[in-house]
């Protein structure tokens, strides 16, 4: 879904943490990726910053795995 949002809309959206800041757990448990593009057109560049729900792939999951055994708990408790 491709949402085109002004400042205002993703301060309405509540998309920023403090009015600054993407919020690092809109996504949780979703495995989903968002994607911003900040455009600035006084110096002709773009800022893409992406939000990923990633805990349970790769490292991330692989850790808390091997701390449940290490901790005698069922493998996929956390994940």
């Amino acid at each position: 879904q491709v949402m085109p949002l002004g400042e205002k809309a993703v301060k309405d959206a509540d998309l920023l943490e403090r009015g600054a800041f993407l919020r690092p757990d809109t996504l949780a448990n979703t495995n989903k990726m968002e994607l911003f593009v900040f455009p600035n057109d006084d110096t002709e560049q773009v800022l893409l910053c992406a939000r990923l729900d990633n805990l349970g792939k790769g490292a991330s999951g692989a850790a808390v795995q091997n701390m449940n055994i290490a901790l005698g708990l069922e493998e996929t408790t956390g994940l």
